[in-house]
């Protein structure tokens, strides 16, 4: 059949080459007996020049045929894209004749689209992708070919409907290949170990801060510590002391013989392991009690001694800051245990004191009414210290009644001295580190 009357008989030409003119390697050559002109053989240079390297007519007709049909939807794609509609409306026809196909024919399109892209692109497939880009000037034109995230990283999800822009480029020519890395074996190998290695350093460099911090904290934490406790460490050991350990053991006889007296006046309470020197002759100032109160319990010098009617009244620490001089800085801090029925004793002269104890009371620091003798007691001992222990908050008084020696035999105290040496405020626990290092800030 001739290809270019397809409707002729077939007995009509034998050759089946048709109308198509076969090539030869000939030129064109002057007829005979004409002259050279070279403007003529300039002309036929140029001929031969254009035509020479022509490819083969059939070869060509072949090759047409060979080239694949488009499939229904590139079809469709191809006369939208040609018919000379503005993008816009090529937008929208494209979109609704995606939304009417089924599953299996949308992924035949994207099929279509991903086999697309293994072809190099044509200069219109470059002129699509600029119309694209500048109907989206936020997208490059990377994202029309192959949007991040689609079925070329995830096969077998379903897909949203592709764009305009990358169904035009797939059905003229597919989009361009990434450039290949050009970099030799041994520049990729460095940015490798330098990318390494910054994420190596990044690591020791947040590992070296979390160490400087937990390092920081720890110190501020063992700082804080330090600095409560020397300042209310009275606070913090109070409850841990047993005031002394070399009290001797006193049965809790009412005799006389039950204990023999020292050459130190001592006040003794066998419940609370206490044997303490007590220092008389004590003004009642309160810096001369403090400066005594380092060698034991001090007597309040305004009331009786024992052995003398009245009330005689001892002060001692409960607790205080063991940075402070001393070693009685503890002496009472068990005193609150004692009740009604205890016993404690108090040597004076080379006799010895029993006393029993009818009543305990939480007072303020200025009630000084408890230093005077007791309505109904007339010859008691009265043991005050600081309360809570720790603190000079309250405080904390003890009395007893003299039950040995019998008290007929006491003497009568001198009123006159007692009266003019009476403190105004009972004694305490002494100045804390902090009440020291403000005494001293105030002296600068």
């Amino acid at each position: 059949m001739n290809g270019l009357f397809p409707d002729e008989p077939k007995n009509q030409h034998t050759n089946d080459k048709g109308y198509i003119l076969p090539r030869t390697e000939r030129n064109i050559q002057p007829l005979d007996g004409e002259n050279s002109n070279p403007a003529v053989e300039l002309i036929r240079r140029k001929i031969n020049s254009i035509y020479g390297a022509e490819p083969d007519a059939r070869q060509e007709a072949e090759e047409a045929e060979e080239t694949p049909k488009r499939s229904k939807h590139q079809e469709f794609m191809y006369h939208l894209s040609t018919s000379g509609k503005s993008l816009a409306e090529i937008q929208s026809a494209w979109h609704q004749y995606y939304i009417k196909l089924d599953d299996n024919e949308k992924r035949e399109v994207w099929h279509e689209f991903y086999a697309a892209n293994a072809r190099t692109p044509s200069p219109h497939t470059h002129l699509i992708q600029q119309r694209s880009a500048m109907t989206r000037p936020h997208a490059s034109a990377a994202e029309h070919v192959l949007p991040k995230g689609t079925a070329k990283e995830h096969p077998n999800l379903e897909l949203g409907e592709p764009s305009v822009g990358q169904i035009v480029v797939n059905e003229i020519a597919a989009p361009a290949q990434p450039k290949e890395d050009r970099r030799s074996k041994e520049a990729i190998h460095k940015q490798i170990i330098k990318r390494v290695r910054s994420n190596s350093a990044a690591q020791i460099k947040a590992k070296q801060h979390l160490q400087s911090l937990a390092f920081g904290l720890g110190l501020g934490a063992i700082v804080i510590v330090v600095f409560l406790f020397s300042f209310f460490n009275e606070v913090i050991i109070a409850p841990f002391i047993q005031p002394g350990a070399n009290a001797e053991a006193t049965p809790i006889i009412l005799s006389q013989s039950s204990i023999a007296p020292s050459s130190t006046p001592q006040v003794i309470i066998p419940k609370i392991n206490v044997q303490i020197p007590t220092i008389y002759g004590v003004s009642t100032n309160e810096d001369d009690i403090e400066d005594n109160l380092e060698d034991g319990v001090v007597h309040y010098s305004s009331t009786s001694v024992p052995g003398q009617a009245g009330n005689a009244a001892f002060f001692g620490h409960s607790s205080n800051n063991i940075f402070n001089p001393g070693k009685y800085k503890f002496a009472f801090v068990l005193l609150h245990t004692l009740v009604p029925g205890d016993i404690f004793y108090l040597t004076y002269n080379g006799k010895v004191y029993t006393y029993k104890v009818f009543q305990k009371e939480i007072v303020e620091p200025t009630d000084t009414w408890v230093l005077n003798p007791v309505q109904g007691h007339p010859d008691t001992a009265t043991l005050i210290t600081c309360d809570p222990p720790g603190t000079s908050l309250h405080r904390l008084v003890v009395w007893g009644d003299q039950i040995d020696p019998s008290p007929t035999t006491n003497t009568s105290a001198p009123v006159q001295a007692q009266v003019a040496s009476a403190p105004k405020q009972l004694a305490d626990n002494g100045p804390s580190l902090w009440d020291r290092l403000w005494q001293w800030t105030k002296h600068l």
